[in-house]
């Protein structure tokens, strides 16, 4: 499907072809939401109902055709969580580290297509600083400083997600805090991913542990960097992940360098195998 540039008038534009210009497998547009098939709304997620049934049985077959067994219902609705929310918290941090401008979201506004890789989002509003060159477009919100733009990103977010969470909740099995985990990994592994293909992951990492540094409700832990030294004395960055996934009851042995279920001395020895 051929996907037509961004209007470059739109105060959220530049981030978003950035994304495009370096995810292979995504493509977001500033666009009244699609529907149609294929198409699935944030809000729809959150009705819980059968388009969040068609959602999960996407994944469920997905799981068996790619590892060869059935993935258990929590994790089938975990990698299904996953699907959503990582390009959805792209939609927040990205604008917010290249441009300093928050969208505002409603689960309404932004529809998927996961056959096609394809997001639109259709903010109404946004926030950015005061001195920012579009302060006084009709549609921004502007705050008082950076902190304040931080909140913006945290509150827009949880805004966004939360209805989706309640929507998974009960597939999920799992309490308010993992959930709200599985938020926090999303916005700040979104901004860590992004700031690496971009070539600016130093200082994604030194923002997203400002705007995740730890006791922002409802996001429990935080972005939580640490450093880890290689054989030969490299520096090897890594985190422990707030929520887990699940991926090691399919594939234990692949299991990412961040889960929380992995020790220092194998992270050490994955991370060292792939430099």
């Amino acid at each position: 499907m051929h996907v037509s540039a961004l209007a470059p008038a739109h105060p959220l534009a530049p981030a978003l072809d950035r994304a495009n210009d370096v995810l292979s497998t995504l493509r977001f547009t500033q666009e009244e939401p699609r529907g149609g098939p294929g198409w699935v709304r944030g809000s729809d997620l959150a009705e819980a109902g059968p388009v969040l049934e068609d959602f999960l049985t996407w994944d469920d077959e997905r799981i068996l055709a790619d590892y060869g067994q059935r993935g258990r219902p929590q994790v089938v609705a975990s990698f299904a969580l996953h699907r959503y929310a990582w390009p959805a918290a792209v939609l927040f941090t990205l604008p917010y580290f290249l441009l300093r401008r928050v969208p505002w979201l409603e689960p309404a506004d932004v529809a998927f297509h996961r056959a096609d890789g394809l997001i639109t989002a259709a903010a109404r509003t946004f926030s950015c600083l005061p001195d920012d060159p579009l302060a006084g477009h009709p549609d921004a919100r502007v705050v008082a400083d950076e902190e304040a733009l931080r909140a913006a990103v945290r509150e827009a977010a949880a805004a966004h997600l939360g209805p989706v969470l309640e929507g998974f909740r009960p597939r999920m099995r799992r309490g308010s805090r993992a959930l709200w985990g599985m938020a926090t990994d999303e916005l700040t592994e979104s901004l860590w991913y992004l700031g690496s293909l971009l070539g600016e992951e130093e200082r994604a990492l030194a923002e997203a542990q400002l705007l995740l540094p730890g006791g922002t409700t409802p996001y429990p832990g935080g972005a939580a960097f640490r450093d880890l030294t290689g054989p030969d004395g490299a520096v090897l960055r890594t985190r422990d992940r707030v929520s887990c996934c699940l991926f090691y009851t399919l594939r234990p042995e692949s299991t990412c360098v961040t889960c929380p279920r992995m020790c220092d001395s194998e992270r050490i020895e994955r991370l060292t195998a792939v430099r």
